[in-house]
């Protein structure tokens, strides 16, 4: 595809940051259509109470390896400069970076990216959790957490290239990371038929899927023909999140890339999707008791995400799908975190709550 007339016409900045803004609609939409949330879908998971939420999320994850892996199997792509496989990365970091996430996504009931689309909903509770979220990712990048995050990552320090692509060290190859998305892919099938899982559901997570491999296609489009280096990356919410947070505080006139353009995007999606099927709804918090609850997660979303390298999007899906080790090892993290935090806090309550309903 020749981009460099557009390219020519509108400039790099222009451009990278239009493809974050329409890539970031689209997913913003179909997150919200499909109700998609890692952290659902671990509560379906560790306590047994259904299959749908897990499926909207496997039928996301699979679509993303396999549109992914397809894409650089038929020559399209190249992620070998992606920075989750070329820079070195920190073990140390995705293992407690994942475990913190995990934890946030319990206490503030939901993940950044599934926050971001609540809140463009209405959801008051979640434009809070946002803001401090973005905030505690700032300050772990450049300011006051960032001596730990820096010696926690410091740990275990592996080096790019092969010693993080899980491909090549397992001697795979790009064919059998199409073949391992065609498993999960088999497994959402069967988790939404268990569940009778809706069009809506079951469409809108293989678009949500679609738009991390069409974001990896597009920055790297777009970065083979322009002549400003710009960086092959997906999706991710916590530096885009924090970014987006300086941009609106700095003077005017800073450059634009593709992150500037996914944050607004993902909002301006959401709404829309939600103004469609009329679920455009204001809501707050009960008591002082869920609010500090919500910050809570916040702040440890904001760090972790730091630490992990990215979001449940960033390095859950984004990453897994380039096969990135840490990106992996990350998502594994998240799970664990988020099984014990909703058996320790959530799981007791529901319990309970079952109980007090039994005739």
């Amino acid at each position: 595809m020749d981009l460099s007339p557009l390219i020519e016409s509108l400039g790099e900045s222009t451009v990278i940051a239009l493809a974050g803004l329409l890539i970031g609609a689209l997913f913003g939409a179909f997150a919200q259509r499909s109700r998609f949330c890692l952290r659902s879908a671990v509560i379906d998971f560790w306590n047994r109470d259904g299959t749908a939420k897990l499926a909207v999320w496997l039928f996301a994850f699979s679509a993303a390896i396999i549109a992914t892996q397809l894409f650089i199997t038929l020559g399209w792509l190249d992620v070998a400069q992606a920075r989750q496989l070329s820079a070195k990365g920190s073990l140390s970091g995705a293992i407690a970076g994942g475990l913190l996430f995990g934890i946030g996504m319990i206490l503030a009931r939901g993940c950044s990216s599934r926050m971001l689309v609540l809140a463009a909903n209405g959801n008051l509770r979640a434009l809070l959790t946002g803001l401090i979220f973005a905030v505690t990712a700032q300050a772990s990048l450049n300011g006051l957490l960032s001596p730990l995050r820096t010696w926690i990552s410091g740990l275990w320090i592996i080096d790019g290239g092969a010693s993080r692509d899980l491909l090549a060290m397992t001697h795979l190859g790009n064919i059998g990371g199409l073949l391992f998305g065609l498993l999960w892919l088999v497994a959402a099938i069967l988790f939404a038929r268990r569940a009778a899982l809706g069009r809506n559901e079951w469409l809108g997570s293989l678009g949500v899927g679609t738009m991390i491999a069409l974001a990896w296609l597009g920055t790297y489009l777009i970065g083979s023909q322009s002549f400003e280096v710009i960086p092959v990356q997906s999706l991710s919410f916590t530096g885009p999140s924090a970014d987006m947070l300086m941009l609106i505080l700095s003077p005017p006139g800073q450059p634009w890339d593709f992150d500037i353009g996914l944050v607004p995007g993902v909002v301006l999606g959401s709404f829309l999707a939600a103004a469609w099927g009329r679920e455009l709804k204001l809501e707050g918090f009960q008591d002082g008791h869920s609010m500090r609850r919500y910050i809570a997660g916040a702040v440890c979303m904001g760090f972790g995400g730091m630490l992990a390298g990215g979001c449940a999007v960033g390095a859950g899906v984004s990453g897994a799908s380039v096969f990135a080790l840490t990106a992996w090892i990350s998502l594994i993290g998240m799970w664990a975190g988020a099984g014990i935090t909703n058996h320790l806090f959530d799981r007791p309550k529901q319990q309970e709550k079952a109980a007090t309903f039994q005739p």
